[in-house]
């Protein structure tokens, strides 16, 4: 019981300093929202253990060669990297997520089509780009809930718990993320459909 005390950056600080067990410690910790996660992008088990398998491997790369540098914030980061490797199994197989979170607004989301040629693939991997470079515009509070939110698909209360910040304040940081992206959007005069 004492285990789920120690917090992820004493276990990894643990890990890098040689216990494999608190690895395992993270692992077992943090697997089922992961797993959860990476399933509720791909919906298929195999793929599914095949990517959080390919997260921890990279994670316990990252660890290794001294890389890691998110204090505090072990499990958005590897969210992140489950992220990324969601993205790169469907690039490698030629056809995009669909990533809906069940939003009214949601500029990420991207329709599963068999029929998506590679030239609409290439646009809409540009429009993603443009929206990460678009995201940059924002303020440093609203970017990192809207991040929290979009890419690493975290609840209002799991942004709260990490930023330090209400509920409310989380939600209204997001809502004005959301209406300062618009603008930025408009400024640039950037069309998000095709």
């Amino acid at each position: 019981m004492e285990k789920e005390l120690i917090t992820d950056a004493v276990l990894v600080s643990n890990y890098i300093k040689g216990d494999e067990n608190a690895l395992a410690v993270l692992i077992k910790k943090h697997k089922q929202k992961i797993y959860s996660f990476i399933y509720s992008k791909v919906f298929d088990r195999d793929v599914t253990e095949d990517v959080f398998q390919d997260t921890f491997i990279k994670v316990i790369r990252t660890l290794k060669l001294g890389k890691y540098n998110e204090e505090g914030k072990f499990l958005p980061w590897v969210m992140r990297i489950a992220h990324n490797l969601v993205i790169d199994h469907f690039r490698k197989n030629n056809r995009m997520p669909k990533f809906d979170n069940g939003h009214e607004f949601n500029i990420f989301s991207v329709i599963s089509d068999s029929s998506l040629n590679a030239e609409k693939v290439l646009i809409k991997n540009q429009v993603v780009d443009d929206v990460k470079r678009l995201i940059e515009e924002l303020p440093e509070d609203q970017k990192q809930v809207l991040i929290m939110r979009m890419y690493n698909d975290m609840s209002f209360k799991e942004i709260s718990e990490n930023t330090g910040v209400s509920i409310n304040t989380a939600l209204g940081r997001m809502r004005y993320a959301l209406i300062n992206l618009r603008k930025v959007i408009d400024k640039h005069n950037i069309v998000l459909t095709n």
